[in-house]
């Protein structure tokens, strides 16, 4: 029931666009910070790899492992990527395009963030998050998904007609045996 709320609602789609806005402002602020004021993750691979050790370790081995294997030595791939998603994800978010996949990829990086440590609000954006992603479509309709979406659909189906075998046509007159 709340699914179908989520998904068909008029309220629905004006409270996850209030949402949507304010997902979008938390990441674009967070990945304009980063893209102007210098990023380097190397420093908090490093802490959360150190927070994977201990009594009560805040980071579980196996996504230590994966930090300290993959992506502390690649760091410079994800100077990039953290900024540049993070903008992006906003962008997506407060204008409404790509609503869906935006959300994900917020969730995403919540998660990563959340796996590695850091609480600050990842948690309540990665919940907020949850609400858009179940809400799919409904969540952009008031953004340039409203036009986006149907254009893709349109592009996408006139593809699939011409791929399209028709079914094979049954003869008139068959006797049927019971």
């Amino acid at each position: 029931m709340f699914n179908n709320f989520l998904k068909t609602n008029k309220i629905a789609m004006w409270l996850l666009t209030v949402i949507r806005v304010y997902l979008g402002y938390q990441w674009i602020e967070a990945g304009y910070h980063k893209l102007t004021g210098g990023f380097d993750a190397a420093g908090f691979l490093t802490g959360a790899i150190a927070n994977s050790t201990g009594e009560h370790p805040a980071v579980q081995d196996w996504w230590a492992t994966f930090l300290q294997h993959f992506a502390l030595p690649n760091v410079d791939l994800f100077n990039v990527l953290v900024p540049y998603g993070e903008f992006l994800v906003g962008i997506g978010l407060i204008l409404g395009t790509f609503t869906t996949f935006a959300a994900l990829m917020g969730f995403v990086m919540n998660a990563a963030f959340l796996f590695s440590g850091t609480v600050s609000t990842n948690a309540q954006m990665l919940i907020l998050e949850v609400l858009v992603l179940v809400a799919a479509a409904n969540a952009g309709k008031i953004g340039l998904d409203y036009f986006v979406l149907p254009y893709l659909r349109k592009l996408f189906h006139k593809k699939d007609a011409g791929t399209q075998t028709p079914a094979p046509k049954q003869p008139l007159n068959v006797k049927r045996t019971a």
